[in-house]
């Protein structure tokens, strides 16, 4: 492809605010992706669409039909949260917003989650890790995500009192993840690390099975298997050990919302939920109604997440890293929102989440 053709790309995007602070960060991702645009000489058209909480009041369900017709149809979503407190202590509840973003998973086949913990050193000092042990740090996770017990048969006894979730995996769902971390990791320093439990778990086991028999057709590769609660250890203890992590979906889950405390916050990870059709990037925090409409949210992985979507579905590295480059700049200079602020912040560098939008479109 030419240069002038790169420099005429056109491209949709759908932006789905979703619930709680999901509208309010995914509002700073669209600026800076219409920045890039105008910037880089694309054209970026838009379309917006309900899910979750919103999308219940709205029309009775969690993913709306007219939302799934549009995410087909975009070359990319740029994704908020899902979620509300009305649900969290009503276990009864048959529509549920998280009902939505599973569906999305299944129905666009976003079978890799990839979740990158990059460590900005400006904020070495937010994490309750010591700065030691942490400066390096550079990991890719992959989270098998449209399979495991979030996706198997649920069962509850008819007096209510025994309740089950099938943990299940088919060979093809591993292979295909795993293929990709291997090829991630041949793009990095090399080493991947397979995390499972299979000294008590017989689709672990299968997990680890898979991994093996693909690991001679990546002789380039370093291969370390570890069970779950080894790995949970492992990454607080030494980050810097880690590359590229592949594992299912609920132990992905957990170790990713781990390594958020590694990069400090919450606020600024970002994550791609990818398979063969439409990408969805979002932050990997949640809605967060304790801090909605309050003008406090971090957008950073908001708009980290708009770097992968550039990245991954549009092939736009330069873009990516200028959005990047961008987001360092304005911690280089010290601005801060508050969940990535300490004691020593000028009230001058506090910002929420509009002025933090401002400073980077600025870099931009």
């Amino acid at each position: 492809m030419t240069t002038n053709a790169i420099s005429l790309m056109k491209k949709h995007i759908l932006v789905v605010p979703g619930d709680g602070i999901g509208a309010e960060v995914t509002a700073v991702g669209k600026q800076v992706l219409e920045t890039i645009a105008q910037k880089f000489g694309h054209e970026f058209t838009y379309d917006e669409a309900l899910i979750g909480h919103v999308a219940i009041e709205a029309t009775g369900a969690a993913l709306p039909a007219e939302t799934l017709e549009k995410m087909r149809a975009a070359d990319a979503v740029l994704f908020g949260a899902v979620g509300h407190p009305k649900y969290d202590n009503d276990p009864s509840a048959k529509v549920r917003p998280e009902q939505g973003l599973l569906q999305m998973r299944k129905e666009l086949g976003l079978y890799a989650n990839l979740r990158p913990i990059k460590l900005f050193d400006e904020l070495l000092s937010s994490s309750s890790i010591k700065p030691e042990i942490l400066q390096g740090a550079d990991i890719l996770f992959f989270r098998e995500l449209t399979g495991d017990v979030y996706f198997g048969e649920k069962t509850r006894s008819e007096d209510r009192s025994t309740a089950s979730d099938l943990m299940i995996y088919h060979k093809y769902e591993v292979e295909r993840i795993v293929r990709k971390a291997f090829e991630a990791a041949r793009t990095r320093r090399k080493k991947l690390m397979s995390v499972d439990k299979a000294n008590v778990l017989e689709s672990s086991r299968l997990w680890r099975e898979v991994v093996q028999a693909l690991t001679p057709e990546y002789p380039d590769v370093e291969v370390e298997h570890q069970f779950i609660d080894a790995a949970a250890m492992l990454l607080i203890k030494d980050p810097k050990r880690f590359d590229v992590v592949v594992t299912g979906n609920l132990f992905g889950d957990i170790l990713t919302d781990e390594a958020s405390q590694i990069a400090g916050s919450m606020g600024m990870l970002a994550s791609a939920s990818v398979g063969d059709s439409t990408g969805v990037y979002e932050p990997i925090h949640g809605s967060a109604h304790d801090i909605t409409g309050k003008g406090v949210a971090n957008p950073l992985a908001s708009v980290l997440s708009a770097a992968l979507l550039l990245d991954i579905s549009f092939g736009m590295k330069a873009e990516a890293e200028a959005v990047i480059a961008a987001v360092d700049a304005v911690l280089k200079e010290g601005y801060r929102t508050r969940d990535i602020a300490d004691a020593d912040t000028p009230a001058d560098k506090l910002l929420g989440t509009s002025a933090m939008g401002e400073a980077l479109l600025a870099k931009l």
